[in-house]
Protein backbone atom coordinates (compact mmCIF):
# COMPACT_ATOMS: atom_id res chain seq x y z
CA UNK A 1 0.00 0.00 0.00
CA UNK A 2 1.07 3.39 -0.51
CA UNK A 3 2.29 6.02 1.89
CA UNK A 4 0.86 9.74 2.18
CA UNK A 5 3.25 12.48 0.21
CA UNK A 6 3.74 15.84 1.67
CA UNK A 7 5.73 16.67 -1.25
CA UNK A 8 3.86 16.95 -4.50
CA UNK A 9 7.37 15.63 -6.26
CA UNK A 10 6.17 12.41 -6.13
CA UNK A 11 5.91 9.64 -8.78
CA UNK A 12 2.19 9.33 -8.36
CA UNK A 13 1.97 13.43 -8.90
CA UNK A 14 4.36 13.30 -11.93
CA UNK A 15 3.06 9.83 -13.71
CA UNK A 16 -0.48 11.52 -13.10
CA UNK A 17 1.08 15.09 -14.49
CA UNK A 18 2.30 13.71 -17.92
CA UNK A 19 -0.45 11.10 -18.17
CA UNK A 20 -2.73 14.41 -18.22
CA UNK A 21 -0.03 16.23 -20.48
CA UNK A 22 -0.67 13.33 -23.32
CA UNK A 23 -4.33 13.59 -22.53
CA UNK A 24 -4.71 17.19 -23.68
CA UNK A 25 -2.29 16.58 -25.89
CA UNK A 26 -3.97 14.19 -27.76
CA UNK A 27 -7.43 15.83 -27.76
CA UNK A 28 -6.22 18.87 -29.00
CA UNK A 29 -3.91 16.86 -31.62
CA UNK A 30 -7.24 16.27 -33.47
CA UNK A 31 -8.33 19.61 -33.44
CA UNK A 32 -5.17 21.23 -34.67
CA UNK A 33 -5.37 18.45 -37.42
CA UNK A 34 -8.43 18.36 -38.76
CA UNK A 35 -8.61 19.93 -41.80
CA UNK A 36 -4.40 18.77 -43.11
CA UNK A 37 -5.74 15.06 -41.85
CA UNK A 38 -9.17 14.96 -43.92
CA UNK A 39 -7.84 16.92 -46.81
CA UNK A 40 -4.91 14.14 -47.33
CA UNK A 41 -7.86 11.77 -47.30
CA UNK A 42 -8.97 13.39 -50.11
CA UNK A 43 -11.99 15.67 -48.72
CA UNK A 44 -12.82 18.68 -50.08
CA UNK A 45 -15.16 21.54 -49.41
CA UNK A 46 -18.30 20.59 -47.54
CA UNK A 47 -16.69 17.40 -46.98
CA UNK A 48 -14.13 18.75 -44.32
CA UNK A 49 -16.78 20.27 -42.20
CA UNK A 50 -19.05 17.50 -42.24
CA UNK A 51 -16.56 14.47 -41.20
CA UNK A 52 -14.62 16.97 -39.00
CA UNK A 53 -18.34 17.08 -36.99
CA UNK A 54 -18.69 13.61 -37.60
CA UNK A 55 -15.21 12.63 -36.07
CA UNK A 56 -15.45 15.41 -33.10
CA UNK A 57 -18.59 14.38 -32.44
CA UNK A 58 -17.63 10.58 -32.90
CA UNK A 59 -14.60 11.35 -30.11
CA UNK A 60 -15.87 13.33 -27.24
CA UNK A 61 -19.09 10.34 -27.27
CA UNK A 62 -15.99 8.10 -27.21
CA UNK A 63 -14.90 10.07 -24.08
CA UNK A 64 -18.67 10.51 -22.25
CA UNK A 65 -18.90 6.65 -22.16
CA UNK A 66 -15.09 6.14 -21.38
CA UNK A 67 -15.84 8.48 -18.44
CA UNK A 68 -18.42 6.04 -17.34
CA UNK A 69 -16.15 3.07 -17.75
CA UNK A 70 -12.97 4.09 -16.24
CA UNK A 71 -14.69 5.51 -13.17
CA UNK A 72 -16.82 2.40 -12.38
CA UNK A 73 -13.43 0.14 -13.20
CA UNK A 74 -11.37 2.58 -11.04
CA UNK A 75 -13.71 2.70 -8.02
CA UNK A 76 -14.35 -1.46 -8.22
CA UNK A 77 -11.12 -2.78 -9.21
CA UNK A 78 -8.04 0.30 -8.25
CA UNK A 79 -7.17 3.94 -9.85
CA UNK A 80 -4.13 1.99 -10.85
CA UNK A 81 -5.66 -0.31 -13.47
CA UNK A 82 -7.80 2.20 -14.67
CA UNK A 83 -4.66 4.27 -15.53
CA UNK A 84 -3.41 1.24 -17.20
CA UNK A 85 -5.60 0.73 -18.94
CA UNK A 86 -6.31 3.66 -20.23
CA UNK A 87 -3.00 4.58 -21.42
CA UNK A 88 -2.51 1.40 -23.25
CA UNK A 89 -5.78 2.35 -25.25
CA UNK A 90 -5.32 5.68 -26.40
CA UNK A 91 -0.82 4.65 -27.03
CA UNK A 92 -2.48 2.18 -29.26
CA UNK A 93 -5.16 4.45 -31.01
CA UNK A 94 -2.68 6.93 -31.19
CA UNK A 95 -0.28 5.28 -33.01
CA UNK A 96 -3.24 3.40 -35.44
CA UNK A 97 -4.26 6.61 -36.23
CA UNK A 98 -1.47 7.47 -38.11
CA UNK A 99 -2.05 4.84 -40.85
CA UNK A 100 -5.59 5.86 -41.48
CA UNK A 101 -6.15 5.89 -45.01
CA UNK A 102 -10.23 6.64 -44.45
CA UNK A 103 -13.13 8.57 -42.77
CA UNK A 104 -14.91 5.17 -41.52
CA UNK A 105 -11.40 4.02 -39.82
CA UNK A 106 -10.59 7.29 -38.82
CA UNK A 107 -14.11 7.43 -37.14
CA UNK A 108 -13.54 3.88 -35.09
CA UNK A 109 -10.01 4.90 -33.71
CA UNK A 110 -11.09 8.66 -32.57
CA UNK A 111 -14.01 7.05 -31.07
CA UNK A 112 -11.66 4.09 -29.38
CA UNK A 113 -9.27 7.10 -28.52
CA UNK A 114 -11.88 9.11 -26.52
CA UNK A 115 -12.89 6.05 -24.32
CA UNK A 116 -9.15 5.72 -23.48
CA UNK A 117 -8.70 9.35 -22.83
CA UNK A 118 -11.51 9.78 -20.45
CA UNK A 119 -9.94 7.41 -17.88
CA UNK A 120 -6.75 9.69 -17.44
CA UNK A 121 -7.60 13.25 -15.75
CA UNK A 122 -10.40 11.27 -13.31
CA UNK A 123 -8.31 8.22 -12.26
CA UNK A 124 -4.97 10.87 -11.77
CA UNK A 125 -6.38 13.40 -9.76
CA UNK A 126 -8.40 10.66 -7.49
CA UNK A 127 -4.52 8.94 -7.11
CA UNK A 128 -3.13 12.44 -6.03
CA UNK A 129 -5.75 13.42 -3.76
CA UNK A 130 -5.69 9.98 -2.17
CA UNK A 131 -1.80 9.90 -1.62
CA UNK A 132 -0.84 12.66 -0.57
CA UNK A 133 -2.04 14.78 3.00
CA UNK A 134 -4.83 16.88 2.90
CA UNK A 135 -2.74 19.74 3.40
CA UNK A 136 -0.60 19.61 0.75
CA UNK A 137 -2.83 17.31 -1.73
CA UNK A 138 -3.98 21.15 -4.21
CA UNK A 139 -0.08 21.11 -4.95
CA UNK A 140 -0.49 17.94 -6.35
CA UNK A 141 -3.43 18.74 -8.61
CA UNK A 142 -2.00 22.50 -9.80
CA UNK A 143 1.70 20.19 -10.88
CA UNK A 144 -0.95 17.58 -12.59
CA UNK A 145 -3.54 20.62 -14.09
CA UNK A 146 -1.06 22.54 -15.19
CA UNK A 147 0.87 19.57 -16.50
CA UNK A 148 -2.25 18.90 -18.60
CA UNK A 149 -2.84 22.80 -19.54
CA UNK A 150 0.89 22.28 -21.62
CA UNK A 151 0.34 19.31 -23.10
CA UNK A 152 -2.83 21.41 -24.98
CA UNK A 153 -0.40 24.32 -25.70
CA UNK A 154 1.97 21.73 -26.82
CA UNK A 155 -0.23 20.30 -29.75
CA UNK A 156 -0.98 24.00 -30.85
CA UNK A 157 2.59 24.36 -31.57
CA UNK A 158 2.96 20.82 -33.07
CA UNK A 159 0.64 21.71 -36.28
CA UNK A 160 3.84 23.85 -37.13
CA UNK A 161 6.15 21.39 -36.71
CA UNK A 162 5.32 17.87 -37.51
CA UNK A 163 3.20 16.28 -40.42
CA UNK A 164 0.05 14.57 -38.87
CA UNK A 165 0.69 11.34 -39.02
CA UNK A 166 3.95 11.74 -37.53
CA UNK A 167 2.34 13.56 -34.42
CA UNK A 168 -0.37 11.08 -33.71
CA UNK A 169 2.38 8.45 -33.70
CA UNK A 170 4.81 10.34 -31.26
CA UNK A 171 1.81 10.95 -29.12
CA UNK A 172 1.10 7.14 -28.57
CA UNK A 173 5.17 6.28 -28.27
CA UNK A 174 4.96 8.80 -25.79
CA UNK A 175 2.15 6.92 -23.87
CA UNK A 176 3.65 3.48 -23.80
CA UNK A 177 6.89 5.36 -22.14
CA UNK A 178 4.53 6.91 -19.53
CA UNK A 179 3.24 2.99 -18.65
CA UNK A 180 6.96 2.09 -18.21
CA UNK A 181 6.89 4.36 -15.23
CA UNK A 182 3.46 3.70 -14.09
CA UNK A 183 4.94 0.21 -13.42
CA UNK A 184 6.35 1.62 -10.30
CA UNK A 185 3.31 3.13 -8.98
CA UNK A 186 1.05 1.50 -6.12
CA UNK A 187 -2.59 2.09 -5.10
CA UNK A 188 -3.64 3.89 -2.39
CA UNK A 189 -4.49 3.37 0.39
CA UNK A 190 -7.60 4.68 1.05
CA UNK A 191 -8.71 2.09 -2.03
CA UNK A 192 -7.46 -0.55 -0.16
CA UNK A 193 -9.74 0.20 2.80
CA UNK A 194 -12.59 1.13 1.17
CA UNK A 195 -11.95 -2.31 -0.96
CA UNK A 196 -12.81 -4.22 2.23
CA UNK A 197 -16.16 -2.71 3.18
CA UNK A 198 -19.28 -3.91 1.68
CA UNK A 199 -20.37 -0.30 0.62
CA UNK A 200 -21.20 -0.43 -3.35
CA UNK A 201 -18.45 0.82 -5.30
CA UNK A 202 -18.90 2.76 -8.64
CA UNK A 203 -22.45 2.46 -8.63
CA UNK A 204 -24.12 4.93 -10.41
CA UNK A 205 -27.65 3.58 -8.32
CA UNK A 206 -25.90 4.69 -4.94
CA UNK A 207 -24.70 7.97 -6.77
CA UNK A 208 -28.37 8.72 -7.82
CA UNK A 209 -29.38 7.41 -4.78
CA UNK A 210 -29.39 10.56 -3.23
CA UNK A 211 -31.26 14.02 -3.71
CA UNK A 212 -28.00 15.82 -1.70
CA UNK A 213 -25.62 13.36 -4.09
CA UNK A 214 -26.87 14.51 -7.33
CA UNK A 215 -27.81 17.85 -6.56
CA UNK A 216 -23.48 18.03 -6.14
CA UNK A 217 -23.01 15.96 -8.82
CA UNK A 218 -24.96 17.86 -11.41
CA UNK A 219 -23.36 21.03 -10.01
CA UNK A 220 -19.66 20.14 -10.32
CA UNK A 221 -20.70 19.64 -14.07
CA UNK A 222 -22.24 22.41 -14.69
CA UNK A 223 -18.98 24.64 -12.63
CA UNK A 224 -16.62 22.90 -15.45
CA UNK A 225 -18.47 23.85 -18.37
CA UNK A 226 -17.60 27.62 -19.15
CA UNK A 227 -13.98 26.35 -19.81
CA UNK A 228 -15.19 24.43 -22.40
CA UNK A 229 -17.66 27.26 -23.49
CA UNK A 230 -14.69 29.23 -23.94
CA UNK A 231 -12.33 26.84 -25.55
CA UNK A 232 -14.58 24.87 -26.99
CA UNK A 233 -16.88 27.23 -28.68
CA UNK A 234 -15.56 30.76 -28.72
CA UNK A 235 -12.26 30.17 -29.58
CA UNK A 236 -12.49 27.45 -31.95
CA UNK A 237 -15.41 29.83 -33.59
CA UNK A 238 -12.75 33.07 -33.75
CA UNK A 239 -12.33 32.41 -37.64
CA UNK A 240 -16.50 32.61 -38.50
CA UNK A 241 -16.39 35.61 -36.05
CA UNK A 242 -12.86 37.41 -37.35
CA UNK A 243 -15.00 37.42 -40.67
CA UNK A 244 -18.40 38.49 -39.51
CA UNK A 245 -16.38 41.18 -37.74
CA UNK A 246 -13.78 41.90 -40.28
CA UNK A 247 -11.07 41.24 -37.61
CA UNK A 248 -8.08 41.30 -40.01
CA UNK A 249 -5.00 38.82 -38.94
CA UNK A 250 -6.60 37.18 -37.02
CA UNK A 251 -5.25 33.45 -36.65
CA UNK A 252 -6.81 30.32 -34.63
CA UNK A 253 -3.51 28.75 -33.75
CA UNK A 254 -2.85 32.06 -32.21
CA UNK A 255 -6.08 32.75 -29.98
CA UNK A 256 -5.77 28.69 -29.32
CA UNK A 257 -2.49 28.60 -27.85
CA UNK A 258 -2.57 32.08 -26.13
CA UNK A 259 -5.78 30.62 -24.37
CA UNK A 260 -3.77 27.52 -23.45
CA UNK A 261 -0.46 29.92 -21.75
CA UNK A 262 -3.18 31.44 -20.32
CA UNK A 263 -5.00 28.19 -18.43
CA UNK A 264 -1.58 26.79 -17.71
CA UNK A 265 -1.17 30.28 -15.97
CA UNK A 266 -4.47 29.74 -14.33
CA UNK A 267 -4.08 26.49 -13.21
CA UNK A 268 -0.91 27.40 -11.60
CA UNK A 269 -1.99 30.91 -9.69
CA UNK A 270 -5.50 29.63 -8.57
CA UNK A 271 -3.97 26.38 -7.14
CA UNK A 272 -1.24 28.03 -5.15
CA UNK A 273 -3.74 30.89 -3.73
CA UNK A 274 -6.13 28.11 -2.84
CA UNK A 275 -3.47 26.48 -1.09
CA UNK A 276 -2.16 30.12 0.86
CA UNK A 277 -5.86 31.19 1.66
CA UNK A 278 -7.08 27.81 2.44
CA UNK A 279 -9.99 27.81 0.44
CA UNK A 280 -11.43 26.12 -2.72
CA UNK A 281 -14.71 27.63 -2.84
CA UNK A 282 -13.13 31.78 -3.11
CA UNK A 283 -10.47 30.83 -5.19
CA UNK A 284 -13.27 29.28 -7.86
CA UNK A 285 -15.36 32.29 -7.77
CA UNK A 286 -12.85 34.57 -7.78
CA UNK A 287 -11.10 33.43 -11.14
CA UNK A 288 -15.03 32.68 -12.66
CA UNK A 289 -15.19 36.45 -12.02
CA UNK A 290 -12.59 36.90 -13.57
CA UNK A 291 -13.36 34.67 -16.54
CA UNK A 292 -16.49 36.56 -16.79
CA UNK A 293 -14.65 40.44 -16.96
CA UNK A 294 -12.72 38.74 -20.06
CA UNK A 295 -15.14 37.35 -21.84
CA UNK A 296 -16.97 40.42 -21.72
CA UNK A 297 -14.30 42.02 -22.71
CA UNK A 298 -13.32 39.97 -25.40
CA UNK A 299 -17.14 40.30 -27.04
CA UNK A 300 -16.12 44.28 -26.43
CA UNK A 301 -13.23 43.81 -28.79
CA UNK A 302 -14.99 41.68 -31.41
CA UNK A 303 -17.60 44.23 -31.87
CA UNK A 304 -15.16 47.07 -31.80
CA UNK A 305 -12.91 44.75 -34.53
CA UNK A 306 -10.13 45.00 -32.63
CA UNK A 307 -7.44 42.02 -32.19
CA UNK A 308 -8.58 39.33 -29.73
CA UNK A 309 -5.30 37.97 -28.79
CA UNK A 310 -4.98 39.48 -25.33
CA UNK A 311 -8.57 38.61 -24.61
CA UNK A 312 -7.68 35.34 -25.52
CA UNK A 313 -4.98 34.85 -23.06
CA UNK A 314 -7.02 36.60 -20.43
CA UNK A 315 -10.08 33.84 -20.61
CA UNK A 316 -7.75 30.92 -20.50
CA UNK A 317 -6.01 32.65 -16.92
CA UNK A 318 -9.73 32.55 -15.72
CA UNK A 319 -11.01 29.39 -16.91
CA UNK A 320 -7.85 28.21 -15.17
CA UNK A 321 -9.78 27.34 -11.97
CA UNK A 322 -9.32 23.67 -13.48
CA UNK A 323 -6.85 23.08 -11.47
CA UNK A 324 -9.07 23.64 -7.73
CA UNK A 325 -12.21 22.20 -10.00
CA UNK A 326 -11.21 19.06 -10.43
CA UNK A 327 -9.25 18.99 -6.96
CA UNK A 328 -12.73 20.13 -4.99
CA UNK A 329 -15.21 17.33 -7.32
CA UNK A 330 -12.77 14.79 -6.01
CA UNK A 331 -13.32 16.30 -2.44
CA UNK A 332 -17.01 16.43 -2.51
CA UNK A 333 -17.30 12.23 -2.82
CA UNK A 334 -16.73 9.91 -0.78
CA UNK A 335 -13.84 6.78 -1.61
CA UNK A 336 -16.31 4.14 -3.30
CA UNK A 337 -17.85 6.90 -6.00
CA UNK A 338 -14.94 9.12 -6.36
CA UNK A 339 -13.33 8.19 -9.59
CA UNK A 340 -16.86 7.69 -10.91
CA UNK A 341 -17.62 10.97 -10.32
CA UNK A 342 -14.27 12.73 -11.10
CA UNK A 343 -14.14 10.65 -14.29
CA UNK A 344 -17.53 11.66 -15.47
CA UNK A 345 -17.46 14.76 -14.05
CA UNK A 346 -14.75 15.98 -16.39
CA UNK A 347 -15.71 13.98 -19.87
CA UNK A 348 -19.40 15.61 -19.49
CA UNK A 349 -18.39 18.83 -19.13
CA UNK A 350 -15.83 18.32 -22.08
CA UNK A 351 -18.59 16.49 -24.44
CA UNK A 352 -21.50 19.65 -23.26
CA UNK A 353 -19.67 21.35 -26.18
CA UNK A 354 -21.77 18.81 -28.62
CA UNK A 355 -24.79 20.40 -26.45
CA UNK A 356 -23.61 23.90 -26.71
CA UNK A 357 -23.25 24.08 -30.82
CA UNK A 358 -26.70 23.00 -31.23
CA UNK A 359 -27.57 25.57 -28.24
CA UNK A 360 -26.27 28.56 -29.45
CA UNK A 361 -27.49 27.79 -33.32
CA UNK A 362 -31.33 27.90 -31.76
CA UNK A 363 -30.76 30.89 -30.19
CA UNK A 364 -29.94 32.88 -33.58
CA UNK A 365 -32.48 30.95 -35.38
CA UNK A 366 -35.24 31.49 -32.86
CA UNK A 367 -34.32 35.17 -31.89
CA UNK A 368 -33.43 36.18 -35.55
CA UNK A 369 -29.74 36.44 -34.17
CA UNK A 370 -26.67 36.84 -35.75
CA UNK A 371 -23.44 34.39 -34.68
CA UNK A 372 -21.87 36.57 -32.01
CA UNK A 373 -25.05 37.87 -30.10
CA UNK A 374 -26.41 33.74 -30.08
CA UNK A 375 -22.88 32.99 -28.14
CA UNK A 376 -23.15 36.07 -25.91
CA UNK A 377 -26.43 34.79 -24.90
CA UNK A 378 -25.44 31.08 -24.57
CA UNK A 379 -22.40 32.54 -22.25
CA UNK A 380 -24.99 34.28 -20.17
CA UNK A 381 -26.86 30.81 -19.41
CA UNK A 382 -23.81 29.08 -19.08
CA UNK A 383 -22.11 31.42 -16.74
CA UNK A 384 -25.15 31.44 -14.32
CA UNK A 385 -25.99 27.77 -14.35
CA UNK A 386 -22.24 27.59 -13.33
CA UNK A 387 -22.16 30.12 -10.55
CA UNK A 388 -25.19 28.48 -9.23
CA UNK A 389 -23.62 25.76 -7.68
CA UNK A 390 -20.40 27.23 -6.68
CA UNK A 391 -21.95 29.86 -4.63
CA UNK A 392 -23.89 27.04 -2.90
CA UNK A 393 -21.76 23.69 -2.47
CA UNK A 394 -19.70 23.70 1.00
CA UNK A 395 -15.87 24.26 1.05
CA UNK A 396 -13.64 21.47 0.66
CA UNK A 397 -10.19 22.33 1.81
CA UNK A 398 -8.24 20.12 3.98
CA UNK A 399 -11.60 17.72 4.17
CA UNK A 400 -10.21 13.76 5.40
CA UNK A 401 -10.73 11.76 1.91
CA UNK A 402 -11.37 8.84 4.04
CA UNK A 403 -14.86 8.10 3.74
CA UNK A 404 -17.09 6.44 2.23
CA UNK A 405 -20.86 7.27 0.35
CA UNK A 406 -23.55 5.23 2.36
Amino acid sequence: MSKTYQSPFNIAVLAAGLGFFIDAFDLFLFNVYRIPSLKDLGLSGDELRIAGEKLLAIQMAGMMIGGILSGIIADKKGRVTALFGSIVLYSLCNIANGFVHDVNTYAIIRFLAGVGLAGELGAGITLVGESMSPEKRGYGTILVATLGALGAVTAGLAGDFLPWRSAFITAGIAGFFLLLMRVKSMETTMFEHAKKSEAEKGSFKLLFSSPKRIAKYIGCILMGIPIWYSVGILITLSPEIATLHHIDGLKLSTCFILFQIGIASGDLSSGILSQYFKSRRKILISYMFLAIAATILHFNKIYNSENLSFTSFLMGLGCGYLSVFVTSTAEHFGTNLRVTVTATVTNFMRGAVTLLIPLHQWIEHRFNLPLTQGLAITGIIVWIFALIPTLLLPETYGKNLEFIEE
